[in-house]
């Protein structure tokens, strides 16, 4: 079987670095990702795609991004569920990612714009 991701996208907030009791670090964080065609209204809708990172790559990615900064992103999809407060199973799907690469950041985009004004 396969299951591999490969996602481009814009972060919607920054990354949320946490660590695990253990002291494993892991990061949220959400891509919004374009589709490549326009809706019958001639709008080019995203799908906002929850990932989950581990590790250095976790550390790196809080570090060196922020809130709009473009990222790739290689990983598996993954379906886990829990119980919530009132005893109901919630699924979650999300793609665990095994890479990040970080493709440009807000402000090296500001810079790009002021240079060909």
């Amino acid at each position: 079987m396969i299951n591999e991701v490969i996602l481009v996208g814009r972060l919607t907030r920054d990354p949320d670095l946490r660590y695990t009791p253990e002291g494993k670090a892991v990061v949220n964080m959400n891509l919004a990702v374009s589709r490549s065609f326009r809706s019958h209204a001639g709008i080019i809708e995203s799908d906002f795609v929850n990932c989950t990172v581990w590790g250095r790559t976790a550390e790196n990615t809080a570090n060196y991004c922020q809130k709009a900064s473009v990222i790739g992103v290689t990983g598996r999809i993954q379906t886990r569920n829990y119980q919530n407060a009132e005893g109901k199973k919630v699924y979650v799907t999300e793609v665990v990612a095994e890479s990040v690469r970080f493709m440009s950041s807000p402000n090296h985009q500001q810079s790009s714009k002021e240079l060909a004004e």
